[in-house]
This record gives structure tokens, C-alpha cells and sequence, in this order.
């Protein structure tokens, strides 16, 4: 009979207030941000002190947690003002701040004394003794390298008792934790300290070049991609079994820059997943349902990325793709109306009458209906929903309440 220790978190990215909120909606046990310094997204709607606070209450209300991602390599410089900025991040009541350079770690240590400290992926640990290390430097978790493979986890969770956090959804990097220097050449855009160009995504080809100026492909006319540095996604939704006995506390979502429906979807399954699987472990039944859901979202092919292996020319984006179903997020119910079963909705993405569309909430309850009538703000008739956030109501077929999404298949 197998026993649950611990459940591990849910945690959740969240580039913005509503993506916070979103997470912790949908099942996320914690939430991780960025601020206004010290990131490495800083592209990601990333939150300013008052967005922080509110964040935190709005989390401290449902008992889940905020992290805050303050995770570059420092230069000559970048850590000016660094001990005000933990303090402050103390003060709010951040649970922890996610940090890599030993430079900040030390500043977050010895300014912002009570404020937790985590490890960031960015500092490679890919064994016990490295998070020994960390551990008696006072650090509460280590964050994996992406690079560490299923026994290796074993093997650390054996030796240690710090906490380990893991990444198990998401984008992949085709360098070794994240530490690129590609953005830089290629663009001027230093990625360590929060200015990644995703370098690794562009398309490559191989030119013959024998006159100044003139550009031949040797491939000549492919209309797949020839030549790649890109990496497929992660997804670990079939191996939860394995992901919860072996003891990992944290089992991290990649993705603050993606959008509320990828935030709430993934978030959603991963809850759905966990709890099924430690409700009653020896009775354990993978839903496919999970998986087709993940697909939904999903923006590249998936892998298990070093989980069980190296991984191959099979994890690389080239060459002919899969056919992934794309689903475009429409809208956001805002309130349900039981007597009269309309529902009104705030628009995302244009949609109107005739179309199929999916709603979807917490709890991983979704249908499937036609919209065969909406209406505008003013009550009017109108055949579609084209403006950007506009509010619109339609009836449902079954009971929707706020936060529940809608989507639609392209």
C-alpha cells in the first residue's frame, strides 16, 4: 500500500494581477512573479510594489503563497539597491524570493533578515551536495536544474532534506539551465539579466553565399524548418506517480509571459492530476481527459525533456511538425444570471453567433454548446462580439460563475 508523505504544491507563473489571480483560482497552491528589478523576464507584465500587496491578500485569502522570481546574474552594479528592495518585498509579505546569484543571496540574507530564500534553476544544482551546500548556507528550497534526470531526483531526495522544487510543464531552453549568451550576440539583448530575444525559436538556414549580397539556400524551397536550436515543451501530466514519491515539494509550471487561458488550463489539470493521484494512490488511473486538455494550450510538441533520458533529434523543432489543435481564448464569465441562465461575459477574441464554443472552470468542469444568441452591453441583439473587452451576455447551457473561461476551436 503506497503512503503520501506530503502532497506537493501547484505552483503556478503569473506575469500579471490577473494571471495571479487566475492561478490561485484554478488550483494553484502558490504563485511565482517578478518584480520591477532583478528578473529575468523583463518583457513579463512584471508587478510593482501595490500590485505585490494586493497579490499577496488576494493569495493569503485562499491559503495560497507568492514567490518573487529576482533571479539575473548581477554585473558591476545591478544589485545597487538590492537590500531596500527585499526588505520591502519582506514587508509586503512575499513568502520568498527565488534568487540564483550568490551575490544577491547574500544581500536578500543579510538585509532582509526573515524574508525565505530559494534557488533558482538558474544555478545548475544537480546533486545533493549542492543543495547540502545551499542548505547550511540557510536556504529553505533548491529549484533544480531542468537537466536533472527521474533517479538523480531520487537519489537527491534520499540525502537531503531541504526543499526541492521542479519544473514539470512547459518551455524548454536549449542551454544548459537557461544560461544563454545567443540573445546577446545576436541581438544586443543580454538574457541572464532579464532581455532574452529567444534567439533559439528563429528559423535557421544553411546559405550558399559566393557573391557579396546574395543569399542561396541549399535546401531550396522547404517549407518545414531545416535547421533548429529549439527544443520542445515539457509535460510531465503521466508522471505524477513518480514526480510525488519521489518527494519533490514543489512541482513548477513554466510560463509567466503566457496568457490566463494557458495559466488557468494547465493549472487546472495539474490540480485535478495531484489530487486524484494522493486521494488514493493505489487505485491511481491516468485520465486522458488531462492530457487532450494540455493540448488545448499547448503551443509546441511535448516531452518528458530530461526526466528519463538525453534527449534526442525527437525533442527538437524541425522538420515536420505535429498538428497541434489551436483553441483561441474568447472570453471571461463575469457573472450568471440562475433564474434567466445568461451569463455575461467579458469579450477576449471575437466570437458571435453559430460558433461552438467551450466553457471551462475550476475544478476541471467544462461543455461544449452553439451561441444562438447575444446580446450587447445595452441589452441590443447583435450577431457577433468583435471589440476587444466588450461585455456581452448569452445564455448557457449549463451554470457558469465568475472566472470561468470560454474558448473556441480555430
Amino acid at each position: 500500500m503506497r503512503t503520501i508523505t506530503k502532497k506537493p504544491e501547484v505552483l503556478a507563473p503569473a506575469g500579471t494581477l490577473e494571471k495571479l489571480k487566475t492561478a490561485i483560482h484554478y488550483g494553484a497552491d502558490a504563485v511565482y512573479i517578478g518584480g520591477d528589478a532583478y528578473g529575468l523576464r523583463s518583457r513579463a507584465g512584471n508587478f510593482s510594489f501595490d500590485e505585490m500587496r494586493e497579490g499577496v491578500a488576494f493569495a493569503k485569502e485562499r491559503h495560497a503563497k507568492v514567490y518573487v522570481a529576482a533571479n539575473m546574474v548581477t554585473h558591476e552594479g545591478d544589485a545597487d539597491g538590492a537590500g531596500e528592495f527585499f526588505r520591502t518585498l519582506r514587508d509586503i509579505g512575499i513568502h520568498a524570493v527565488i534568487v540564483s546569484d550568490p551575490a544577491l543571496i547574500e544581500i536578500c540574507a543579510t538585509e532582509s533578515p526573515g524574508l525565505p530564500i530559494h534557488l533558482s534553476t538558474q544555478a545548475s544544482a544537480t546533486n545533493y551536495e549542492t543543495l547540502e551546500f545551499w542548505r547550511e548556507e540557510g536556504l529553505e528550497r533548491v529549484v533544480l536544474a531542468r537537466e536533472v534526470g527521474m533517479e538523480e531526483v531520487q537519489a537527491i531526495r534520499e540525502k537531503t532534506s531541504v526543499e526541492i522544487e521542479a519544473f514539470i510543464h512547459g518551455a524548454m531552453c536549449i542551454s544548459y539551465s537557461g544560461r544563454c549568451v545567443l540573445s546577446n550576440h545576436m541581438s544586443q539583448r543580454d538574457a541572464n539579466r532579464g532581455g532574452c530575444s529567444q534567439s533559439c525559436r528563429w528559423k535557421y538556414d544553411l546559405f550558399d553565399m559566393p557573391y557579396a549580397g546574395e543569399h542561396r539556400s541549399l535546401v531550396g524551397g522547404e517549407t518545414e524548418e531545416p535547421f533548429s536550436m529549439s527544443a520542445v515543451d515539457m509535460s510531465m501530466i503521466h508522471h505524477i506517480p513518480e514526480l510525488v514519491e519521489n518527494g519533490i515539494d514543489s512541482l513548477k509550471i513554466e510560463g509567466r509571459m503566457k496568457s490566463i487561458h494557458y495559466v488557468s488550463t494547465v493549472s487546472n489539470v495539474y490540480r485535478q492530476a495531484i489530487d486524484t493521484y494522493c486521494a488514493d494512490p493505489d487505485n491511481y488511473v491516468f485520465n486522458q481527459e488531462w492530457e487532450d486538455e494540455l493540448w488545448k494550450v499547448a503551443q509546441r510538441e511535448l516531452s518528458t525533456g530530461f526526466y528519463y533520458g538525453v534527449p534526442t533529434e525527437d525533442e527538437q523543432l524541425f522538420g515536420k511538425r505535429r498538428k497541434i489543435p489551436v483553441y483561441g481564448f474568447i472570453g471571461q464569465v463575469l457573472s450568471y444570471d440562475e433564474e434567466t441562465q445568461i451569463a455575461t461575459i467579458q469579450q477576449r477574441n471575437n466570437f458571435g453567433v453559430g460558433d461552438e464554443v467551450e466553457f471551462y472552470g475550476p475544478g476541471f468542469t467544462h461543455f461544449t454548446q452553439t451561441v444562438d444568441v447575444l446580446w450587447n452591453e445595452d441589452e441590443e441583439v447583435i450577431d457577433r462580439a468583435p471589440n476587444a473587452m466588450m461585455i456581452v451576455k448569452t445564455k448557457v447551457a449549463a451554470p457558469v460563475k465568475p472566472f470561468d473561461m470560454m474558448r473556441k476551436k480555430k
